[in-house]
């Protein structure tokens, strides 16, 4: 009902019949989807009916848009296709859920019924996938994600595009570049698809001994799209084929363990390269980050240990963070700017382009000015602003979370105190 209320409350009619038969459009929907509750099915059957009695609604593209998000948590893959396409035309070319949604079904469907003008469909679809993933990747890590966790995301997203890609191909009939393409994905990022995909288009060119290997790299691998289903499966396969080149399965044990480290010195060799691109790829405390900086060069924490840390989390959307900071300010100055005291200013916002601008109007100073880098959800930072007090053995010592003007000048100062006061005892 919020929905309706608030789709039909945006474009006013220019006559009064046009008003009145919007108002009527408007309650004729809100009483639908309060019949229907909270029933997935009946709010799909009555936004549904809605469009099909008012096809030229001015609401008509919100409606489906709400339709795809029915769909896709039913995975109900008929109004997937039916939808998504239809979104993706209307602008959201590069909404990879809905890309990644939209071509699973397709390749299923296409493939299940032989129907060539989906499979067809299916080898688009997941071109447009990579290249969302990729230009994604070229505007950099938002601030919640490291570099590492970001581009590991990223590559995997890459990889699944390729595996669709690479199964509408071979349901066309290319069996050839369906490799191809699987083993690009398999290089892209190693996931269990990936390697069912490649062992599956291997197999059906008749190199069996190299399916075996693929096939055994999907059953050893741990993602979180490898089910306990696809598992069973891949072992039922791998059983089946090796037993056919083999005459048994002696020695299938073998090739399941060289799989296995096969797999893991893979994937560990393309996190230690992502490692060698983000100092922050395994930090965990707050200590263990290096924060990138607005001016200068990045801040490595551990270089402050032993010093207390008092770290100010805000972004330039948050009204209370604006009020907050000159409190901060404050405290400092009170504290008489103590040696054995570091105050950091730490951006939350995705955007950092927006920061300097921001400083510049409000006035504040550039000094100090770091980007989380990730440490906002490694540190459970959930609200904005957030101040931590960091004690001088490197442990969050006080979280004050939100902002509550009446005290907080007299509170800080003394969580503020009680850490400098640990360093001493």
């Amino acid at each position: 009902m919020t929905l309706a209320l608030a789709c039909f409350g945006q474009s006013p009619a220019s006559d009064p019949a046009s008003q009145a038969r919007l108002i009527q459009e408007n309650n004729e929907l809100s009483q639908s989807l309060g019949d229907a509750g909270q029933s997935m099915i009946d709010r799909v059957k009555a936004f549904e009916r809605h469009i099909q009695k008012y096809p030229d609604s001015t609401q008509r593209a919100t409606i489906e848009r709400s339709l795809l998000a029915l769909a896709m948590e039913m995975n109900d893959k008929e109004r997937i296709i039916l939808y998504g396409e239809k979104a993706l035309a209307a602008g959201g070319g590069d909404d990879m859920k809905v890309l990644d949604k939209l071509t699973a079904a397709l390749v299923e469907t296409g493939t299940g019924s032989l129907n060539q003008a989906r499979l067809r469909r299916a080898v688009d679809y997941p071109k447009r996938y990579r290249k969302a993933a990729a230009d994604w990747l070229a505007k950099g890590a938002p601030g919640a994600f490291t570099l590492a966790a970001y581009t590991e995301e990223l590559n995997r997203i890459a990889a699944r595009a390729l595996a669709l890609e690479a199964d509408a191909t071979g349901g066309l009939g290319n069996a050839e570049e369906a490799v191809r393409l699987a083993l690009q994905s398999w290089q892209t990022f190693p996931t269990s698809e990936g390697a069912r995909t490649a062992g599956l288009w291997l197999e059906k060119l008749g190199r069996g001994k190299e399916a075996i290997e693929y096939y055994a790299d999907a059953f050893t691998l741990q993602d979180a799209r490898n089910t306990d289903q696809d598992r069973a499966h891949d072992r039922a396969t791998l059983g089946a084929l090796y037993t056919a080149l083999n005459g048994s399965e002696k020695g299938l044990g073998d090739a399941i363990l060289n799989a296995y480290d096969r797999t893991a010195a893979l994937i560990a060799g393309q996190k230690a390269l992502l490692r060698a691109k983000d100092p922050n790829a395994d930090a965990a405390a707050a200590m263990d980050f290096t924060l990138p900086a607005l001016d200068g060069p990045p801040l490595v924490l551990r270089s402050l240990k032993g010093k207390t840390i008092v770290m100010d989390f805000w972004a330039t959307w948050c009204a209370p963070c604006k009020v907050q900071h000159p409190m901060i300010e404050a405290v400092r100055k009170k504290l008489g700017n103590p040696a054995d005291v570091v105050f950091l200013s730490i951006d939350t916002d995705e955007d950092h382009s927006l920061v300097r601008p921001f400083l510049k109007d409000i006035g504040w100073e550039t000094a100090n000015v770091y980007f989380q880098d990730g440490m906002a959800v490694k540190l459970t930072v959930s609200a904005i602003p957030t101040v931590l007090v960091i004690d001088p053995s490197g442990e969050v010592s006080s979280r004050l979370a939100g902002f509550v003007a009446d005290r907080f000048e007299e509170l800080l100062t003394a969580r503020i105190q009680e850490a400098r006061q640990s360093a001493r005892k």
